[in-house]
């Protein structure tokens, strides 16, 4: 049962993570604008602010998207996790408050942790990655019995 259930699942997740990220970069993008951006990332101490913060809106959008796509989500859910651990230590400190309602980290942790647990989940197989690698599987083991003949 379990088993049937996890594609919903994890498509449910990869979603609501994935415009969680859209919807903070097109803030970044859009709402506040990114001389905006670069001006806050620049006075957060964030080194190189211009390429911080267009690599981090891109990493929310595009990374968010893809996400919800399922695609190439390894590569997403480290790009993301290092968007949310860069704001750990430059907006988030360790300085002792944990819940983000007191200015803590909780909350950048929590988008780390899920972007690297779905980024490395497979996606289910709901998800663009699972149905190309399971057609790239398809296509090897439908090969083999070719090569074993001509081996003969």
């Amino acid at each position: 049962m379990i088993t049937r259930l996890q594609p919903i699942g994890l498509l449910i997740g990869r979603v609501v993570l994935g415009v969680v990220f859209i919807a903070h970069g097109w803030q970044k993008f859009n709402t506040n604008g990114m001389d905006a951006t670069v001006q806050g990332f620049d006075s957060l101490g964030i080194p190189a602010p211009t390429l911080a913060a267009y690599f981090t809106v891109g990493a929310e959008i595009i990374g968010g998207a893809m996400l919800i796509l399922g695609a190439l989500l390894p590569l997403a859910g480290l790009a993301l996790a290092g968007v949310m651990l860069g704001a750990m230590y430059f907006v988030h400190p360790l300085n002792g408050a944990f819940f983000s309602q007191e200015g803590g980290y909780e909350y950048v942790l929590l988008l780390a942790a899920l972007s690297i647990a779905i980024g490395f989940s497979g996606g289910g197989a709901l998800a663009l990655d699972s149905l190309w690698l399971n057609n790239v599987g398809d296509k090897k083991e439908s090969d083999e019995p070719a090569r074993a003949g001509s081996m003969a």
